[in-house]
């Protein structure tokens, strides 16, 4: 999807023009869109949340996702709920399951195959030299029934109402923010089995989302029934959420 299209979407200020990314690692630079000053902003963070408390990153775990359960709760998103809410810039993700001897890689997306909102918190770190780095996290909750057929949590994934309710920080309380955090609809979404070299973070071109043979076919089962493929994930399946 092109820069261009992103920006009209989210109608953010800067026009820039970043290359098409198709396997981002954790710790790797991300685009994501905050508002400030009355307008929507383009910005590049880390993917990896540091909360500014923290004294030596490299003793800090990797936090990439932000349950929305314990949003409220834990000291590393007290402040960001409330004041720092972004959107993560993208038009999917992934999600991996064991199938036989090697982790399947799922691609998710709108089946509008527009861009996919995917909520976030971020932070500013500075560190001890004086230096600085804005980092986020994807927001998670409990996974509708088409993707508990993978795995049991997913990223939150917003509609046009909840962008903007989401980005108004200044505008929207917590608690509003928090009812924007469930899980989307099941026909909002379709998925498509991948290139397990995916499983590579150095691998990142068109081809890895070319749809593969996988030994087991899987569809969206009825609106609000769990699914009998639905598994829990081993330790190293890979996933994100």
């Amino acid at each position: 999807m092109s820069p261009e299209k992103f920006r009209q979407f989210y109608r953010y200020l800067e026009q820039p023009n970043f290359p098409p990314r198709f396997n981002i690692a954790p710790t790797q630079p991300v685009p994501v869109v905050v508002e400030d000053s009355g307008g929507r902003h383009f910005r590049l963070m880390r993917w990896g949340f540091i909360p500014e408390w923290v004294k030596d990153p490299a003793e800090f775990p990797l936090i990439i996702n932000a349950r929305k359960e314990s949003m409220t709760s834990k000291p590393s998103f007290k402040a960001a709920i409330r004041h720092r809410r972004c959107i993560f810039l993208a038009d999917g993700f992934y999600e991996w399951r064991r199938e036989a001897e090697r982790k399947q890689p799922y691609l998710f997306r709108l089946t509008s195959r527009e861009p996919l909102p995917l909520a976030g918190l971020w932070e500013t770190y500075a560190s001890p030299d004086g230096g600085e780095i804005d980092t986020a996290a994807i927001v998670t909750t409990t996974a509708n029934p088409f993707m508990a057929q993978i795995h049991t949590r997913m990223p939150v994934i917003l509609d046009q109402e909840g962008i903007d309710k989401w980005l108004a920080v200044g505008r929207t309380t917590t608690r509003e923010a928090l009812a924007l955090a469930k899980p989307c609809a099941n026909d909002r979404l379709d998925m498509t089995a991948v290139s397990p070299r995916l499983n590579d973070a150095r691998q990142d071109d068109e081809a890895l989302q070319e749809e593969t043979t996988v030994q087991e076919t899987l569809s969206p089962p009825e609106t609000g029934k769990r699914s009998s493929t639905r598994r829990k994930l081993s330790p190293d399946q890979g996933s994100l959420f």
